[in-house]
C-alpha cells in the first residue's frame, strides 16, 4: 500500500520536498474487523465446544481451543508484520529510503538524486523488483508491493525524479 503524507520523525530533508511516498504491506483486516472475525470464531468455537462436551467428546475441546488459540497467534504475528514501511523522501539535494521494520528501529539511506539510478525490473519468478543504485551500491525496496502498486509508486516516482533533474 503507498501513502502519500505522513508524519517523519527524525532528520527532515534539506530543500522542499518533492516527492514522499510511505510504502507499507497490505492488511486485508482492520483492527475492528479483526475483532470480529474473532468474536465470530470464539462464538462458533464455544458453540461447538458445548455440543461435544454433552456427548463426551472433552479432547476435541482441547484441539478445537488450541486451534483458535493458534489463529489468534498468527493474526497477532501477521498485524506485528505490518508495522513494516519503507519511507522515499525526494527533495532537490537528497533522496532518502528509510526502512522501518516491525521493532520499530529505522535506518536510512541517502543517494544524490542526480546520480541515482532507478529501476523496476523483472525477476527471474515474474515479479517486478524495485531498486536505486548508485556508486556501486544497490538497494531493492517495497517487496512486499504487490506488482501492480510497484508499477504505479514506478510511474510517480520516475515523473518526480525526472522533474528534480529538471528534465
Amino acid at each position: 500500500m503507498i501513502h502519500d503524507s505522513i508524519t517523519h520523525e527524525g532528520r527532515a530533508p534539506q530543500g522542499p520536498r518533492l516527492f514522499r511516498a510511505e510504502l507499507t504491506p497490505h492488511r486485508s483486516l482492520r483492527n475492528g474487523q479483526f475483532r470480529a472475525l474473532m468474536t465470530v470464531l470464539a462464538a462458533a468455537i464455544a458453540g461447538a465446544d458445548a455440543a461435544f462436551l454433552s456427548v463426551g467428546a472433552w479432547p476435541v475441546v482441547v484441539f478445537l481451543a488450541l486451534s483458535a488459540l493458534l489463529t489468534y497467534g498468527a493474526f497477532r504475528l501477521n498485524y506485528r508484520a505490518g508495522r513494516l514501511y519503507e519511507l522515499v523522501d525526494l527533495t532537490a539535494d537528497s533522496l532518502t529510503l528509510t526502512r522501518a521494520p516491525p521493532s520499530g528501529r529505522a535506518t536510512s539511506v541517502r543517494f544524490n538524486p542526480y546520480w541515482v539510478r532507478f529501476d523496476l525490473a523483472r525477476s527471474p519468478d515474474g515479479r517486478h523488483r524495485l531498486s536505486l543504485s548508485s556508486h556501486g551500491r544497490s538497494l531493492t525496496f517495497g517487496a512486499f508491493l504487490s506488482d501492480q502498486e510497484k508499477r504505479d509508486f514506478a510511474d510517480a516516482f520516475a515523473r518526480a525524479l525526472a522533474r528534480c533533474r529538471g528534465r
